[in-house]
């Protein structure tokens, strides 16, 4: 399906069919608001979190908005609300629950335990299920010129459009990394937009076994996975809920780049993926493969581990992944080898002039 540039005024029950990357959850009880918390320990949080909590970074949440909870108390900004139409004065009210819960992942500190849960929310209203119109690209665009340097987007566009591509690339320049749900559809092929987009982080989903999850779809733009079943989180009114979806492993690769951006201050948005994916753990075949991509997000590894530069420094002679320092290139041995020629021929060349003269001379 190819790109459009049109707007997209889409019909409420349209967006309420592709909003959700995530199944419709349920209100937890108390025991399965920890039962759902299986993430925190498989994804060593305690451990990341010793190291940072990712103050200072702005996690803007385009999603239904995110509605007031004491688990996120101080840390949810005004935000705004970029639906066509959209009448709420910020992003600070979630009729559907959607981004309350994507909120909870990336920074709760209650009983919901985000993995940045001193990260800032910015919340950015951009759909509501079965009541109004949707505008990603007018959300991405907000959340950026106000300060977000990580994107949550856990909801599905159905079809590429011009106008959100332009916003997704003016996010990437703009040093943003953003973070997508790949799509759920029990195992089918085919990443969704925006996910699909280039250098969009796709997040895939896996099981409390670390394998890949039966809802999250495979393609070849999977970039990152992490936890996406029978995951507990938090809901709108002090409420929280308990479901399963690639929205859950968004949010929760979202939080991971958040606290490396806060560890790495300096780094661009290009450098901190390349640390979230030569970190992971490897799972399926080799390298990156259509079901976890580079591998299940292994935040503690993002956070301390030796991570070579995606891009030499200036001055430095790039070296191939494996070749030692004593070691020539093909490129060099070449370099070196018609640097000889020449200066045998140039040689070659002086002393037959040489001569010549030389006989000129008698």
């Amino acid at each position: 399906m190819s790109p459009t540039n049109r707007r997209r005024w889409w019909p409420a029950w349209i967006v309420g069919a592709i909003l959700l990357l995530v199944a419709p959850p349920s209100p937890a009880s108390a025991d399965t608001v920890e039962d759902g918390q299986w993430y925190v320990n498989f994804l060593a949080l305690g451990d990341a979190q010793k190291i940072t909590k990712g103050a200072g970074v702005i996690v803007g949440v385009l999603d239904t908005g995110v509605g007031r909870h004491p688990d996120l108390s101080g840390d949810v900004l005004n935000g705004a609300d970029a639906r066509i139409g959209g009448t709420d004065r910020d992003g600070r009210n979630d009729r559907d629950g959607h981004g309350t819960r994507m909120a909870g992942l990336i920074g709760g500190n209650g009983r919901v335990r985000g993995v940045a849960p001193e990260a800032t929310i910015l919340p950015v209203k951009v759909m509501t299920v079965g009541e109004a119109y949707g505008s990603i690209a007018e959300g991405i665009n907000w959340a950026v010129d106000h300060g977000a340097k990580v994107l949550c987007i856990a909801i599905h566009a159905g079809e590429p459009a011009l106008d959100d591509e332009a916003a997704i690339r003016r996010a990437i320049r703009s040093d943003v990394v953003v973070v997508a749900g790949a799509g759920n559809a029990d195992g089918a092929d085919g990443v969704g937009y925006p996910a699909a987009y280039e250098g969009v982080v796709a997040a895939g989903g896996v099981d409390r076994n670390g394998h890949h999850a039966d809802i999250s779809v495979r393609g070849d733009k999977i970039v990152l996975s992490a936890p996406s079943d029978d995951i507990s989180s938090t809901a709108p009114h002090g409420e929280y809920t308990l479901g399963t979806g690639t929205s859950d492993s968004t949010a929760l690769i979202a939080g991971a780049a958040a606290l490396v951006r806060a560890k790495f201050p300096e780094l661009s948005a290009e450098e901190v993926i390349h640390r979230l994916t030569y970190t992971a753990d490897d799972k399926g075949p080799a390298g990156r493969d259509d079901e976890y991509g580079y591998g299940v997000v292994n935040i503690v590894k993002a956070l301390t581990a030796d991570v070579p530069p995606l891009r030499p420094a200036a001055g430095t002679s790039p070296q191939a992944e494996g070749e030692s320092a004593g070691d020539l290139s093909t490129g060099t041995v070449v370099a070196i080898v018609t640097a000889v020629l020449v200066a045998v021929a140039l040689l070659a060349f002086l002393i037959i002039l040489g001569r010549r003269n030389r006989a000129r001379a008698t």
